[in-house]
């Protein structure tokens, strides 16, 4: 099964695997210079080295613009693994070559 089926058919599912308030850093500090949308993806790790890291992918329903915050659902492509790893912190990283956000994990 390849990257985009299994995306669709978590995205089909509706429910998201764990739900964060996130922050896009803004340009000017470093983040994104365009906005999220739905479908885009990127490694998140819990540590800001990016040892480790999964695919995961914000829900969002409208643009998320760099600098805003906001609370979203993510799928992972690796569901239960990525959770298992992602659950033992408070927090995630959202990596583009950089980092580009945070998302304080609520569940």
């Amino acid at each position: 099964m390849n990257r985009a089926t299994t995306l669709r058919e978590r995205l089909a599912q509706g429910t998201p695997e764990l739900i964060a308030d996130l922050h896009l850093y803004s340009s000017e500090d470093g983040g994104k210079k365009l906005p999220l949308v739905l479908g885009y993806g990127c490694p998140c790790s819990i540590d800001k080295d990016v040892k480790e890291a999964w695919d995961g992918y914000p829900l969002v329903d409208i643009p998320m613009m760099p600098g805003e915050r906001r609370r979203v659902g993510f799928v992972f492509l690796s569901g239960n693994k990525a959770l298992e790893a992602l659950s033992t912190a408070d927090c995630l990283y959202l990596w583009e070559g950089k980092l580009i956000g945070e998302a304080r994990i609520v569940r």
